[in-house]
């Protein structure tokens, strides 16, 4: 079986993208367990190199056929957009022009299967928008360049995954938006997920939308029972093991003790924060629901250290990991 070629998108210009993109690619284990390609600025990850002090090679190619796939050498799909003079650290439409086009190619590459899988850095959602392009995330643009009508948000730390039923809304809107198909399509797709990375019956536990999950209807207005209790009833009956609703205060700590393979939010926030508590090294972003592997880096631009050569790569590289793991097997390909 050979090592997936994995499309890794620079992310903002401006942020700490090509600085932890950089850093990971040095690492000897990116090229042990995947055949890496950048879809990126060239000059822009050799000005980053020379901010981390690494001693890498970039090798601007046209297409991941044209990769050396070595250690010690970064290639990318050079889109050549990013001008030497862009200040790190600063709010940029160029930047976030060309963090758009970056996803925009690494889509075309992953739908002609010219990749494997898709692994983004960060990008700037200010930068995007004022770049003309109005997308709430990463997750929303690759919805639509990909065509899918509806994905959701999986947030991975090394001790718990969490799938989201809504993310970039507020949060009167989020409850308003939930209802039980919603939640159900939502499980559905975490639970095939779970499958498809190698757990043969995940056992998953819905949040509540309420305090203490509505305790019988004593918090709320009875959202428990009409938006997440149908949706349950309905995934049992077709063999997932999804338990709920749940106390969103408790059932975290329960899913990191063991319980739970997979936590179902509610809401952003609701999901964030306990695994970022975990540490914001440590997450990896997945898109669940399209038709390509993508994962992300869990934490932003970080615009106060980019340019400092201070961004650990740690978060990169799991996504660089996670997307091996889900990416699909070639065969007779390496070395061609």
């Amino acid at each position: 079986m050979e090592r997936p070629i994995v499309g890794i998108t620079m992310g903002d210009a401006a942020g700490v993208g090509p600085e932890v993109v950089v850093r990971a690619l040095a690492d000897p284990e990116a090229h042990r367990i995947s055949r890496p390609v950048v879809i990126g600025d060239a000059a822009r990850l050799r000005r980053a190199a020379e901010i981390v002090g690494e001693r890498v090679t970039v090798n601007a190619v046209a297409g991941p056929e044209g990769a050396a796939f070595q250690h010690g050498t970064i290639d990318v799909v050079d889109l050549d957009c990013i001008p030497d003079d862009l200040p790190f650290g600063r709010l940029s439409a160029v930047a976030g022009e060309g963090a758009y086009r970056f996803v925009e190619r690494a889509v075309e590459l992953a739908t002609a299967r010219r990749i494997d899988a898709i692994c983004t850095a960060p990008l700037n959602k200010e930068a995007l928008h004022a770049a003309g392009h109005r997308f709430p995330g990463h997750t929303e643009l690759l919805a639509e360049l990909t065509g899918t009508e509806e994905v959701s948000m999986m947030l991975s730390a090394p001790e718990l995954k969490v799938i989201h039923v809504t993310t970039h809304i507020g949060l009167v809107d989020a409850v308003r938006r939930i209802d039980s198909g919603l939640v159900e399509r939502t499980v559905r797709r975490g639970h095939a997920t779970l499958v498809g990375s190698g757990v043969a019956e995940p056992r998953i536990a819905v949040c509540g939308i309420n305090p203490h999950a509505g305790e019988n209807g004593l918090f709320g207005q009875g959202e428990e029972e009409e938006k997440v209790v149908p949706a349950i009833e309905r995934l049992r009956a077709d063999g997932i093991d999804a338990r709920g609703p749940l106390p969103a205060d408790t059932v975290f700590f329960r899913a990191v003790r063991g319980d739970f393979d997979l936590v179902v939010a509610m809401y952003h926030d609701q999901g964030h924060g306990p695994v970022k508590v975990l540490g914001l090294e440590a997450g990896v972003n997945i898109t669940v629901g399209l038709p390509v592997i993508r994962t992300s880096v869990d934490h932003g631009t970080a615009f106060d250290i980019a340019g400092t050569g201070t961004a650990g790569h740690e978060s990169m590289l799991e996504a660089l990991r996670q997307a091996v793991d889900l990416a699909p097997t070639r065969e007779g390909q390496e070395g061609q």
